[in-house]
């Protein structure tokens, strides 16, 4: 039988074989060691995604809750706006402010005399020897604006309207003779001038009122003028060549909408001078229709 000579390269060999088998359970404790710790730390994850999403639907769920509420909210406050947009009064657009046009009839309180007249009484020119060289009818036409300022009279009445009346009239008298003495009157009273010429009586008259029309938004609309100021010139001018008598209107009418914006009316006026024009009386009343057209 043989002997077996163990050197000492076999025999370090050996012990690597043998201490490997040894630590071999080891090494495969510790694999499984972090398996079991990686499995725990995916659960880990995973239940905390799984809060996250709890916690998200929890919102989700108290957003869908108070969303009624913000909704009722929002549907009181629209009938609150329906409700207030019933109550408010219907502004409807309208042409408040009118052009017209007139003409009508006129009557002064006196005769107008002849300019050149040395005999004139003094009241109004209508001397002895010529005498008036007019009667007192005469007729007229003339052109306005109304221009709106507000529609309940600065708060005082509901639909009543304050208007701006801007006029213009051209008045002329009949009955025209001459504008002073002839050659033999002027001769019978020894002046050495004389004036055959006939003249055209008229008078001109320029005035700005406050117009208060009542029944706004009717088709009738009656009105007043409280008081307005009046500029009047006349022609042939005063013995002292002076053609300009300031003075006020007062004046009632009423107009209605014919057809869209065309209306008609009728009015009467009552004119009235501070003074006389050096003799001059221009008082008197005016009364015609007129139609108009709204802008």
């Amino acid at each position: 039988m043989s002997k077996k000579i163990h050197t000492p390269c076999a025999i370090a060999a050996a012990a690597l074989a043998l201490a490997g088998i040894a630590s071999a359970p080891e090494a495969l404790a510790a694999s499984k060691a972090e398996r079991v710790a990686e499995a725990a730390s995916n659960k880990a994850d995973a239940l905390e995604a799984q809060l996250q999403a709890v916690q998200s639907e929890l919102a989700s769920l108290r957003a869908a809750v108070n969303q009624p509420h913000a909704d009722s909210e929002k549907v009181q406050e629209l009938d609150q706006w329906m409700q207030q947009t019933k109550s408010a009064p219907i502004k409807v657009e309208t042409k408040d402010n009118l052009a017209f046009f007139r003409g009508g009839y006129a009557h002064n309180n006196r005769k107008r005399g002849g300019t050149l007249d040395p005999s004139g009484d003094g009241l109004n020119n209508n001397g002895a020897i010529v005498g008036p060289i007019t009667d007192q009818d005469a007729w007229y036409f003339g052109a306005g604006f109304d221009f709106s300022i507000n529609d309940d009279l600065f708060g005082l009445m509901d639909n009543t309207e304050l208007a701006a009346e801007l006029l213009i009239d051209y008045r002329e008298l009949g009955t025209r003779k001459a504008n002073g003495l002839s050659y033999q009157e002027a001769a019978a009273v020894e002046l050495p001038t004389a004036n055959t010429q006939t003249a055209t009586v008229n008078q001109l008259s320029l005035s700005a009122s406050p117009k208060i029309k009542f029944m706004k938004g009717s088709k009738f609309r009656p009105w007043v003028i409280p008081v307005g100021f009046e500029l009047s010139i006349i022609s042939p001018p005063s013995d002292a060549i002076t053609v300009l008598n300031p003075g006020m209107q007062f004046g009632a009418g009423a107009d209605y909408n014919l057809w869209k914006d065309i209306h008609i009316g009728a009015d009467a006026r009552y004119h009235q001078a501070l003074g006389k024009v050096d003799g001059v009386d221009t008082n008197g009343v005016t009364a015609g229709g007129y139609i108009g057209f709204g802008f």
